[in-house]
């Protein structure tokens, strides 16, 4: 399936003008290589983030390749046991698409709670991953999930797990020649839930101050999870996984006393700092509680 084309974004800003720079709008992936390749430039898809960072002054780019109408690079479709998702796929069509909704129900909820209307139908994935904020909300799904990220450049293709992809907030390992090209994942084989829950400053239109994502997979007998992933955003310096409570979740059947207990050992596997959004200790307590509030509702579905 092939998601619709994103708008092209107009340049002209009240803080610079495509007279600042080099622009580039290529036709076809192979040109949009090339032309990274030999200018060194920054990339540019919905813009969301980059200009914006541009028109307050933050960045000032030598050279822009337009990667906006590369066609090529926006889908959702299954292929070889994955479910693959094009870089320039925007979080509108992400949040309406039935393969998501049924392979990773999760990821549509995460990015259904990213920014306004507007944003969500020019953002897009691949975008939201580059910038590699701590908070990104399309990010922990992706761990849960143990999806794969594949970089692109005129020197060939390489894959890297998402986990091995951030370095820090705002760094990544991809090279300066490299192009995100597609996001991929394995859905599960078994019966699953999963859920994404985050905490902002307002119910909407907020940067997340704590978020989490969950995926467990069922055993045979339905009475706990064979599988379980737990990724933490906003709580330290890139996406982490909460193993501690992972693995006693595996270990465990699921009841109030293992809920509470899952709950604390996610907070002690916080690593949340205090800033204008909020404090150590709220982030910290909130990351359990938020792993509580999910898993209450499945507490009758293991039993029954």
């Amino acid at each position: 399936m092939t998601a619709p084309r994103i708008s092209s974004v107009l340049l002209e800003r009240r803080a610079f003008s495509v007279r600042d720079f080099d622009y580039y709008r290529p036709r076809t992936l192979k040109e949009a290589l090339q032309m990274i390749s030999e200018n060194q430039a920054k990339v540019l898809a919905g813009g969301t983030d980059l200009l914006v960072r541009m028109k307050d002054g933050l960045l000032r780019p030598e050279s822009l390749v337009d990667i906006s109408f590369l066609d090529e690079l926006r889908y959702v479709r299954e292929e070889n046991g994955y479910v693959a998702i094009g870089a320039l796929t925007t979080h509108a069509f992400l949040e309406r698409s039935p393969v998501i909704e049924k392979k990773a129900p999760h990821l549509a909820q995460a990015v259904r709670s990213i920014g306004s209307r507007q944003i969500r139908n020019m953002g897009s994935l691949g975008g939201n991953i580059v910038n590699a904020s701590p908070a990104g909300d399309s990010i922990p799904p992706l761990y849960t999930l143990d999806a794969e990220f594949v970089l692109e450049s005129l020197k060939g293709q390489r894959v890297i797990l998402a986990e091995e992809f951030f370095t820090g907030p705002g760094q990544t390992v991809l090279g300066k020649e490299e192009l995100l090209t597609q996001v991929r994942f394995r859905p599960p084989e078994r019966e699953f839930s999963s859920f994404f829950l985050k905490v902002g400053q307002r119910k909407a239109l907020a940067i997340s101050k704590v978020s989490l994502a969950f995926l467990g997979v069922y055993g045979l007998d339905k009475k706990g999870f064979l599988k379980v992933r737990i990724a933490l955003g906003a709580v330290a310096p890139t996406v982490i996984r909460a193993r501690r409570a992972e693995s006693f979740l595996q270990e465990n059947s699921l009841t109030e006393e293992v809920l509470g207990q899952s709950g604390l050992l996610c907070s002690e596997e916080a690593r949340p700092i205090s800033d204008i959004r909020s404090t150590f200790e709220y982030r910290q307590k909130v990351a359990g509680d938020l792993l509580k509030k999910g898993l209450y509702p499945l507490i009758e579905r293991v039993v029954s």
